[in-house]
């Protein structure tokens, strides 16, 4: 009896083991010439090798097939699965160029990569404009709050304390030794760094990016009502508007990208959260690769307003007009590209 149900359990190895060794030669092959062709191109094989492809491929999905229908083990399926699916790519997939590559990554990959954050792009500015408002109201009742919320590296000089002529220089270029540039690189610093880290500590739940938007916003609003007590509100604003339409719509996008990381680990539904993570993650990379270009954008529009554009109207219509532009590449109707997925 023993004996009876011993071979009964070995008789499935049997035939796995044999199917095995009937098709791997072939799968072999097709592995080896699927990776030349990744590694390389389809040039890079011999004429018998391109014939053979077809017919490789097509032996594979049916052993693929077999094994699926026999409940073979399970590692032979997924290799089995991986290899038709790269095999197909490399004969049905349309071969593009680098340049065609980033033309759909400009064109489509990026801009509807932002679209699907719309909701966690809605809600960090909230969090942002939150923190404004309240970083005006604390100073503007109580100026001693400016210390507590902006860093002496950043005051730099530009206090409470400072004459108004002091802080019109600090807006119009009239400083001396570097000082404007030293205080307008520091803040081009600080917020990159805080898009970048708004995006990379989302996993943490979202609550070091919600802390970090707000905060952002609270010295954006210490600073403004620093200028508009001493009348320099607008100036301060159209200042920080040339450059800053670009580089806060950067740092919303990534504390978004963020916080769609945050909510997958915190809420990730039926899937386990390892799983949500590094889906959120593939999708929220794609944004964030653009906000990298967004705030190297910033960058140039800033070092460039900074020395060449000091009318307060103009400095307003170039940062408005770079928001304008952000906001239709991103939103503008775009139909995505359909995506075939093989049927193994």
């Amino acid at each position: 009896m023993n004996a009876t149900v011993d071979a009964a359990a070995a008789a499935p190895l049997v035939n796995a083991s044999r199917f095995r060794a009937a098709h791997e030669a072939e799968w072999d092959r097709l592995d080896r010439l699927v990776t030349r062709m990744e590694k390389r191109s389809v040039r890079a094989l011999p004429e018998e090798d391109i014939l053979a492809l077809p017919l490789l491929y097509r032996s594979a999905l049916s052993s693929l097939s077999v094994a699926r229908e026999t409940s073979l083990d399970r590692s032979l399926v997924t290799f089995l699965e991986q290899l038709c699916t790269r095999a197909y790519f490399q004969l049905y997939g349309v071969p593009d160029s680098a340049l065609r590559q980033m033309g759909r990554f400009f064109g489509q990959g990026w801009p509807l990569a932002v679209q699907a954050l719309w909701r966690e792009t809605l809600a960090c500015l909230l969090l942002t404009v939150a923190g404004l408002l309240a970083g005006y109201w604390l100073v503007a009742t109580d100026p001693s709050w400016y210390y507590s919320i902006i860093p002496d590296a950043m005051a730099g000089g530009r206090d409470p304390a400072a004459s108004a002529e002091t802080l019109r220089a600090t807006i119009y270029g009239q400083q001396k030794g570097g000082m404007l540039a030293t205080f307008a690189a520091y803040l081009f610093t600080h917020n990159s760094q805080v898009a970048i880290f708004a995006f990379a500590l989302g996993f943490a739940f979202t609550v070091p990016t919600v802390l970090l938007l707000v905060y952002n916003g609270l010295t954006l609003g210490a600073m403004l009502c620093l200028f508009a007590q001493k009348g320099l509100g607008f100036g301060f604003l159209g200042w920080l508007t040339i450059h800053g339409s670009t580089e806060m719509f950067a740092i919303i996008l990534a504390g978004a990208a963020g916080m769609k990381i945050g909510t997958a680990v915190a809420f990730p539904g039926r899937r386990a959260r390892t799983e949500a993570a590094v889906l959120a993650g593939r999708e929220a990379a794609v944004a964030m690769a653009g906000v990298v270009l967004m705030l190297l954008v910033a960058g140039l529009l800033e070092g460039i307003g900074r020395q060449t554009v000091q009318d307060d109207l103009m400095r307003y219509g170039i940062g408005l007009a770079a928001l304008a532009g952000w906001l239709a590449y991103y939103y503008l109707p775009r139909r995505s590209e359909d995506r075939h997925v093989p049927a193994a």
